[in-house]
């Protein structure tokens, strides 16, 4: 027991722990410069607007940048964008992202399907816009004329013009409802 009292106060006890400490001290201090320099700590990029821009136009962006990119495949068709344009990005642009990072883009499909409008005439409104919502179509404006059913689909409309149940329009297009307002008409 004196022996060992005697090496805790002895001056190789005391060197072997400075060394220790001192080995234990550069070891964190490598890891942790280490780690920022691996990770690029504090170096990000400003992810650029890619929203309507054509993929040929992304790919120059992105490379000069030093981002990649993925596409997503889009089941949603946007008739205000070009065939094969980006409508959305992930991250979004103004978002910071570090070299390399990859650009999730969901494109505008090329030809997006046709659908045949319904048999919606003489029906109600609320049974005509779910019949319309299950074919893919989209509820525009609503309007009323005079017409006994309240509420009773009299005309469907697509750009200011008649449509005829049977006609095809693009999925998610806008369908304008034209309602009877429950009065008889004058004559």
């Amino acid at each position: 027991m004196l022996h060992f009292f005697r090496f805790l106060f002895s001056r190789s006890f005391f060197w072997q722990l400075f060394l220790l400490l001192l080995v234990v001290a550069a070891l964190f201090i490598g890891v942790f410069y280490g780690l920022n320099w691996h990770t690029r700590q504090g170096n990000f990029i400003e992810v650029p607007d890619l929203q309507a821009k054509s993929i040929a136009e992304v790919e120059l962006i992105l490379e000069d940048q030093k981002l990649n990119f993925e596409v997503i495949d889009s089941a949603r068709f946007n008739p205000e964008y070009k065939p094969f344009a980006v409508i959305e990005q992930s991250p979004l642009a103004g978002d910071q992202v570090k070299k390399n990072r990859k650009i999730y883009l969901t494109l505008n499909p090329a030809n997006y399907n046709e659908v045949r409008i319904p048999e919606v005439i003489q029906i109600t409104r609320r049974s005509a816009e779910s019949t319309l919502r299950a074919v893919g179509l989209e509820i525009g404006e609503i309007s009323y004329m005079d017409n006994i059913g309240k509420d009773m689909v009299l005309q469907l409309r697509y750009d200011n013009a008649p449509i005829a149940p049977g006609e095809k329009l693009p999925k998610t297009s806008r369908v304008d409802l034209v309602l009877g307002n429950g009065t008889i008409p004058q004559q």
